[in-house]
This record gives C-alpha cells, sequence and structure tokens, in this order.
C-alpha cells in the first residue's frame, strides 16, 4: 500500500484539502486526533501520562488538554518523553487500519513529520502551505486563541520554505477554489505514479 503523507503549519488548511482526497475515495487517516482519543481510549497511556505530569493530567476522567499544552509548551524534553509514550500506540493503531484499507493509496495526516525526521515512512509527501497572516487569521477565528500564542506555535514549527524543499508535492491553500484544483491534480498524479488503472 503506498502511503501519502500530508504536513503542513498550523492554520495551513490540512483538513480542508484532507476532504478533497475523501471525495476522491482515498482513505485519510489523521494521526494527532487517534493520539487524542488514545490518550482518552488506553488504560497503559493514561497511567504513564499520569506518572509523567502528575494526577493533573487527566480531569473527570478525561485528558486535561490546556494542562498538559501549559506543561509541554516550553520544555522539549517534556514534549518528547510524552511523545515517546503516545506515538508507538498510534503507530500501531495505524498499522491495523492499514491492513483494513482497499484503495491505490491512502494519507496520513501529521503535522509534525519533518520535525521528527518520519520522511522514510512515507512514499510520499504534500505539504499544505498559506500565508502566515492567514493562517493566524483562521486560527483565531478557529480557535479563539491570541495571535501571540499561535506565533509561538509557529515559530516552534519548521519553516514552511523547509517543508517545501523536502516535499514531493505543495499546495498552496491561500484560495479554497484554487487548492482544491491543487489537490485534485496531485491525485491524478499520485494515480498515474503509481500505476493504477480503474
Amino acid at each position: 500500500m503506498v502511503i501519502v503523507g500530508l504536513t503542513g503549519g498550523i492554520g495551513s488548511g490540512k483538513s480542508t484539502i484532507l476532504r478533497c482526497f475523501e471525495l476522491q475515495g482515498i482513505p485519510v487517516y489523521i494521526a494527532d486526533d487517534e493520539a487524542k482519543a488514545l490518550m482518552n481510549r488506553s488504560k497503559v497511556i493514561k497511567r504513564k501520562l499520569i506518572q509523567l505530569f502528575g494526577e493533573s493530567a487527566y480531569k473527570d476522567n478525561k485528558l486535561n488538554r490546556p494542562y498538559l499544552a501549559s506543561k509541554i509548551f516550553n520544555d522539549k524534553h517534556l514534549l518528547s518523553k510524552m511523545n515517546a509514550i503516545v506515538h508507538p500506540k498510534v503507530a500501531s493503531h495505524f498499522r491495523r487500519w492499514l491492513k483494513k484499507q482497499n484503495a491505490p493509496y491512502i494519507i496520513k495526516e501529521a503535522a509534525i513529520i519533518f520535525e521528527n525526521n518520519l520522511e522514510h515512512q512515507y512514499d510520499y509527501i504534500i505539504t499544505v502551505f498559506a500565508e502566515e497572516d492567514l493562517r493566524i487569521e483562521r486560527v483565531m477565528k478557529r480557535d479563539g486563541a491570541s495571535k501571540e500564542k499561535i506565533q509561538a506555535i509557529i515559530s516552534n514549527q519548521l519553516s514552511d520554505a523547509e517543508k517545501i524543499k523536502k516535499s514531493d508535492f505543495v499546495i498552496t491553500n491561500n484560495d479554497l477554489d484554487s487548492a482544491k484544483e491543487q489537490a485534485i491534480s496531485i491525485h491524478q498524479q499520485l494515480l498515474q505514479l503509481i500505476g493504477y488503472k480503474n
């Protein structure tokens, strides 16, 4: 099975682009969503996160995301410890999911493919790019977050220029109609590259 990675900075519009591929019949796996679900569902993850962050890691039996975010935001050591707990579980969940798929290729969306040096896990990588002002505006509207907080997140991620350099395909998502056309064009190119015949 051909695995296509889809990445991009916060507010670049990855979810919108994923929907374009889903409409072409391509199965989509969103790593961040699965990680959040597993952090609430898995007893093993829960136990280890409480060991790492203390009882406040969970509130009313649900992951206390604001608390965790405040702990890991400026602490890369703690973040990598948390990732070491969560990522292997997500990886094995993904492998099980992959076995059930029947399509020319699948898309796995992950925000930090390059930051974690995971390029080797993908056959092709698509980066979704949008102008920074537009990204900030989108996230402020979506999450009600402050401009400063979003800029801090952006500065923690690899620059768009670096991501673009390492990618096989790039979608510029400043304008929705144009971005959708680019996604469909990439879908057709991927089908050709993998020699898929209907």
